[in-house]
């Protein structure tokens, strides 16, 4: 199956799984491809193809799923028992042996699992403010990628009274939101 034909197959799978439980929003779904798959592809060209991806409360797949089907090793992370059954379920159906789905939370994955930095990097979409992610991932040393909304300066800016980071702010080319690459992330 090709990369394109994988995306078509995403679109069908999350349409029928959306009838059963909440993946995006409802307004949304005519506009997966632009609003979900687009916008999260858009992290290609920021991260380096020899990297593994941590996905952050994966939900619908959105970006791991994604990056996944465009070549990356990707571990999606979800605490939500129905969204790593969707999750299973695309992987099985995209025929993805590069995707691995880890039905926890994200802090019990990180305090059990080795994450090296230069090796792994993380990933988000619609996940929480940048200090509960900081939170999250700043023991690893890891780079992340995440997409983000209009109010990411006023998020960058409460980061800033916990953390040091280095960071590089891109406009999203699908919407009024960002991306945002972090690096030399410290306490």
């Amino acid at each position: 199956m090709k990369i394109e034909e994988k995306f078509i197959e995403y679109e069908k799978i999350l349409k029928e799984w959306s009838t059963k439980i909440n993946l995006v929003a409802p307004s949304t779904l005519s506009e997966i491809k632009t609003r979900h798959i687009m916008d999260s592809a858009q992290l290609a060209q920021y991260i380096p193809k020899d990297v593994n991806i941590i996905d952050l409360g994966s939900g619908a797949g959105f970006p791991g799923a994604v990056l996944a089907i465009m070549g990356w090793n990707v571990t999606c992370i979800e605490s939500i028992g129905k969204k790593t059954k969707f999750l299973t379920e695309l992987k099985e159906k995209l025929l993805l042996d590069n995707l691995t789905i880890i039905n926890d939370r994200i802090e019990n994955f990180l305090s059990k699992t080795p994450v090296k930095a230069g090796e792994n990097v993380f990933t988000a979409r619609a996940f929480a403010p940048l200090i509960k992610i900081f939170d999250y991932t700043h023991k690893t040393k890891c780079r992340l990628f995440l997409l983000k909304g209009r109010e990411i300066e006023s998020e960058i800016k409460v980061a800033k009274t916990k953390y040091k980071f280095d960071y590089k702010l891109y406009k999203s080319e699908t919407g009024d939101g960002f991306i945002i690459c972090i690096s030399n992330l410290k306490r």
